[in-house]
């Protein structure tokens, strides 16, 4: 009857160990995918900054140029008055 015991105990730390074996090989698989994943992840958000980054930069330039195109506007429309004025002011006379 003890022969039977230690032959199930031996059984089951085998399969035990073999079980353990197998979940070691499964963990590092799947931290490999993760570590994989990580990193690609890594380089898809550094490449979002760069976009963000330049496109803050031509949001800049574009306020620039948004600020000169109104004050282009605004002198136009002051020429324009002054003109309309001259005009007006010549015809009266």
């Amino acid at each position: 009857m003890e022969n039977s015991s230690n032959g199930k105990a031996e059984s089951f730390f085998r399969e035990l160990g073999k079980r353990i074996d197998q979940f070691s090989v499964e963990l590092k698989q799947a931290g490999s995918r993760v570590e994989s994943e990580l990193q690609q992840r890594y380089e898809e958000l550094k490449a979002s900054a760069e976009k963000l980054k330049n496109e803050a930069e031509n949001k800049e330039r574009w306020k620039e140029v948004e600020a000169s195109l109104k004050k282009a506007g605004e002198e136009l429309e002051r020429a324009m008055k002054a003109a309309f004025r001259k005009r007006d002011s010549g015809t009266n006379q």
